[in-house]
This record gives structure tokens, sequence and C-alpha cells, in this order.
């Protein structure tokens, strides 16, 4: 079942591989000529409610095959998408349910939160839109034919999320060769979840959100294929250290770069190598990207 708004929705076993270093000459080999991936942060955010159905709907309407989330867990054990820990700034929830302060997801049961909008607070055309659950957020981008950079968002405070999640993503059937080797990549900032999710499925892509230092490199590449910093920690020099290592999967490392909406900071970080940006205007984003390598 997908949970529709009442308003129209308009235009979101550990593998002991080792760790091999890339020549630079294969790195900067890699990154020449290559445009990075279009994510949509949270779905088409700019233009929609983020984390909701209708994000991930104008996403779909804009080109964007990669959508980004944030996987959450209700009292009662269910599985929602949010960003905040707080349901607070994307709901009406503090009209809803007065005096529970600080209304954090966790204390709230999922009948709970399908009884909040969370579309007016961006707009009064998206009256009625809900907190997705995570099989209803499966559901549509399946039906978009989309992809999902999925993250584990504060995962020290649901223990076995990392297990829930994949086994809801398995029932979504999105747990298959294809989808595992070609639309799906996880990705938290705390990297023992990362590890969970690798051993308890070492062909899934994962990806370690934030920027550890060179020397640390090594020991997040033997489970992380991916290492996505903030678009101001990124240097020439940070993304051949990343690139010069082999992951899990024997490839190459990637690094996915995240929040960008300005035109010319994304072309700025493609041309330091990134191979993908995370965006809350994935139109701006791919087009700018697509005009400079017009030029």
């Amino acid at each position: 079942m997908r949970i529709r708004p009442v308003a129209t929705v308009v235009a979101g076993g550990l593998m002991g591989l080792s760790t091999l270093a890339l020549s630079p000459t294969a790195a900067q080999a890699a990154a020449a000529g290559h445009t990075p991936l279009t994510v949509a942060h949270r779905g088409a955010s700019s233009y929609a409610p983020e984390n909701t159905l209708a994000a991930i709907d104008a996403a779909d309407r804009l080109g964007i095959e990669w959508v980004e989330n944030d996987v959450q867990r209700t009292k009662d054990g269910e599985l929602v998408i949010l960003h905040d820990n707080s349901l607070a700034r994307t709901t009406d929830v503090e009209q809803v349910f007065p005096g529970r302060s600080p209304w954090n997801v966790s204390d709230f049961t999922l009948k709970e939160i399908e009884k909040l909008d969370a579309g007016s607070w961006f707009g009064p055309k998206f009256r009625g839109e809900r907190v997705p659950t995570l099989e209803d957020y499966m559901d549509e981008v399946e039906h978009n034919d989309q992809s999902l950079l999925m993250e584990l968002k504060s995962p020290e405070l649901y223990p076995g999320i990392e297990l829930q999640t994949l086994t809801e993503l398995r029932r979504a059937g999105w747990l298959d060769k294809g989808h595992v080797k070609h639309r799906l990549i996880v990705q938290s900032f705390n990297a023992d979840a990362i590890k969970t999710v690798h051993m308890l499925r070492s062909d899934i892509k994962t990806g370690f959100l934030g920027n550890p230092s060179v020397a640390d490199l090594p020991k997040f590449a033997k489970y992380c294929d991916q290492i996505n910093p903030v678009h101001t920690a990124v240097t020439r020099e940070y993304v051949a250290a990343v690139h010069g290592l082999r992951g899990p999967h024997g490839r190459a490392l990637d690094l996915y770069t995240w929040t960008v909406d300005d035109p010319a900071v994304a072309v700025k970080v493609a041309g330091l190598g990134v191979d993908g940006i995370i965006t809350n205007k994935p139109d701006v984003v791919r087009d700018a990207l697509e005009d400079h390598d017009d030029d």
C-alpha cells in the first residue's frame, strides 16, 4: 500500500579481501571525463517536503534516478522515513500531540505518526502528505524505477535496525542480484552500523558519511565502498587518496559529497573528481554538470 496525500501531489560474513592501492595514474584516469552521479537529497527536497513520497515523485519527474533517504524506527518497532530524530520540524506533531516534547520518532507508534501532516510545513499544496513507512517508500521507488542511497539514521538509538532494514528490503524484493548490484547503497555516519550491514550482507554496497583521515582510510576500505564527506572537506588530494584504495568488492572506492545546491560549487567538486553529488536541487546540479561538459 502506498500512502498518498490528501492534496494533489506535485512536480523524491565479512569479506576479507585485502585493501590494495591503485596507481595515481589509474585514479586520475578514473576521474577524468567522468560526470558525477546526481543524487536527490531526501528526494527533490527543494520542490517537495523532504523524505516524502511527493519528494521522490518530484525527483522522478525531473528525470533523476537516484534518491537519498533516512530510516528510523517508531516506538512499536516500525521503520519510517524521516531525517530528524524529532518529528517537530517536518510535521504538525506539536499541534496533534501537545505536551509530548521533544516529539522523538522513537516515542510515537506508527498509528500515531500516521495521523500527522508531513506536508503543510512546506506548502499548502502538500497538505495531507504523510511520513512514509519504509515499505511504502520502497514501493514508490520501485514504481518509479528509481535507485536508492539509504541512510541508517542514528542507528545507535535503534539496536538491530541494520538486520531489520535488510529484512524489509528483502521482503520488498530489493536484495536480489539486480537491485543489490545496480540500485542500492546503504550509508551511515555510524561506522559500526556499516560494519554490521557488511557482515550481514557483504554483497551490498556501503558508504561512510564523513571524512576519515587519509591514514585511517584503509580501515574503512575493509567494509565500505564509498567515503562520503561534506563538500567543504573535499580536496583533490583527498579524492585521490580515496580513489587510491580498493574496497571490499575489489573496486576503487567512490566518493559522494553533500549537500551541494549551488551550480558553481557542483562544477568545482566535479572538477576535483568526486563520483556523486547529493543535492536538494538535483535538476540544477545535473544541468550545471551537463552544461559544463558541453563547454
